[in-house]
Order: structure tokens, then sequence, then C-alpha cells
């Protein structure tokens, strides 16, 4: 078994793929009218407006930070604060060990950027 998608919500889709195009350097793929996908290795990223789908919203943003590994933990830092994403704090070296910094994207998800290898699962 295996997390093949993860849908976050937003609220103007061609933002959500500006922002999200910046921030994971790479276009994308729209869809349908309100999905965008972002290709994540065996995982798929995708921004769904509801209202632009033509479903009933907006739907609110995640309660819980989306958390993802990355091996150059600074570019990814300088990738958030150019594609406007509200940073909470810097990098830092959390108590359990991960490196790492936490942000909201434009539409109020909580991301968390965490530096490969030091991933804390236990």
């Amino acid at each position: 078994m295996r997390v093949f998608r993860i849908i976050l919500p937003v609220t103007a889709i061609d933002d959500a793929a500006g922002f999200y195009g910046t921030l994971l350097a790479q276009a994308g793929r729209r869809v349908s009218t309100g999905r965008h996908y972002f290709d994540l290795g065996q995982m798929v990223l995708a921004c769904y407006d509801a209202e632009a789908e033509g479903d009933r919203g907006p739907v609110p943003p995640q309660p819980q930070p989306v958390y993802f590994a990355v091996h150059d933990l600074e570019d990814f830092h300088a990738r958030a604060v150019a594609a406007g994403a509200v940073m909470e704090g810097g990098i830092d070296t959390r108590p359990w060990g991960e490196r790492s910094f936490y942000c909201r994207d434009p539409f109020g998800n909580p991301l968390c950027f965490v530096e490969a290898g030091t991933e804390f699962t236990g």
C-alpha cells in the first residue's frame, strides 16, 4: 500500500498552479477546470479549486501540515519565499532531529519541508 495523491484545497486554481509551479520548479498539468497536478515521485500533489470544478465550495484549508522530504532545504526555503509563502519562522532543527521549516501556501494550507535524511518516522 502507498499514498498516491494528496489534495490541497485552493480558491484560485491559476494562482495555485503558479505558486506550486514556482515552489516545486515544475509546471505540473491541468487535469480539469479545477484540478492541477504536480508529480512528486510516486505521489501526486493535487491542487483542487472546488468552485472552478463546479463543486460546492470553497473547501477550507488542510488542518495539519503536509510534509515534504527534500534534498536541498535552503533551495526550497528560497523558493517558498519567492513563491509568496507565508513563512512561519526559518530553518531550524527540531528536538526530534528534523531540520525543517514551516510555511503556509496563499490558501492557508500548512506545509513543512524537511531535509532528506533527518525525517523522524518513529
